[in-house]
């Protein structure tokens, strides 16, 4: 696949997921793509393989959340067999206080179109203080 393509195929992922529709995303990864997500906060770590990123990450991620998760991509950079998204994500906690962080997801293509890796880089202070951490019982 191409450059272009990439970026393409991740404009329409973020499309979708700017109404709430995150399945494009996950549908997007390989089986055993892995999640990155660099620093020393309880949201830090690396996740292999889509089961271990459902269960350890995103599960315990979307059940602090009521109501969809939507994120707005601002930027696109495509080089090669990477996509870096600049975006802001949205959503609201059972709590009602609102959920807003900002990221940057490096995002790399696999041989078969497929991402095999992404790197997440967010406010890992905002996500622990409005979170808690991942393995906590959500409010």
């Amino acid at each position: 696949m191409s450059t272009s393509t990439h970026k393409q195929t991740m404009q329409a992922v973020f499309a979708a997921m700017a109404v709430g529709d995150t399945r494009p995303f996950g549908e997007l990864m390989a089986d055993d793509c892995r999640w990155v997500t660099p620093g020393q906060s309880a949201w830090s770590g690396v996740w292999h393989g889509k089961k271990a990123m459902n269960e350890q990450l995103f599960g315990p991620l979307y059940k602090r959340f009521t109501g969809k998760y939507t994120n707005h991509a601002t930027r696109f950079i495509a080089d090669g067999d990477f996509v870096v998204v600049e975006c802001r994500g949205q959503a609201t906690l059972k709590s009602g206080e609102a959920y807003n962080n900002t990221y940057c997801f490096v995002c790399e293509f696999g041989k078969h179109g497929k991402l095999v890796q992404v790197s997440e880089y967010m406010d890992t202070d905002l996500a622990v203080r409005a979170l808690g951490a991942p393995g906590a019982v959500p409010a």
